[in-house]
């Protein structure tokens, strides 16, 4: 059985503070290349910053110079984030992102403290492993008739 541990992304994870300022976590998006943010406190997760969250507050702003009105974490992450521990099955963190259309679920310890994140991405580079397992499988066995 797969489990979320063996998939997430734990060494290259990228968090904010709830301090940060939204301009902040946009370039934070931008350079690393992802859609998703956790928000810690003392290592602990307390949210959720997403690309589709900084594009809303934005539009809401319509045109506010951010330097002088600056927005900070705190005042757009989700708050309520739902999470997966490293031993959950991942087909029960499949579901969860697909019945509930979430990009990621962060991964964290019984005591709230962030470990990882396992996102789309990670879900994605998890099935080409399969269909290339499945491919090399098949062709074995063409060759083996």
């Amino acid at each position: 059985m797969q489990i979320v541990g063996e998939l997430m992304t734990r060494s290259s994870l990228v968090t904010l503070t709830e301090t940060q300022n939204l301009a902040q976590a946009d370039e934070m998006l931008r350079l690393h290349r992802i859609r998703h943010l956790p928000v810690v406190r003392d290592g602990k997760l307390v949210g959720l910053v997403t690309h589709r969250d900084l594009l809303r507050a934005a539009a809401q702003r319509g045109g506010v110079d951010p330097a002088k009105q600056p927005l900070w974490a705190s005042d757009v992450m989700v708050r309520d984030v739902r999470t997966v521990r490293t031993d959950t099955p991942a087909r029960e963190a499949v579901r969860l992102m697909l019945d509930n259309k979430y990009g990621c679920l962060p991964v964290v310890r019984a005591s709230g403290e962030l470990v990882g994140i396992i996102t789309e991405a990670d879900l994605v580079r998890y099935a080409q492993d399969l269909i290339e397992d499945m491919d090399r499988r098949s062709l074995a066995a063409e060759y083996e008739a």
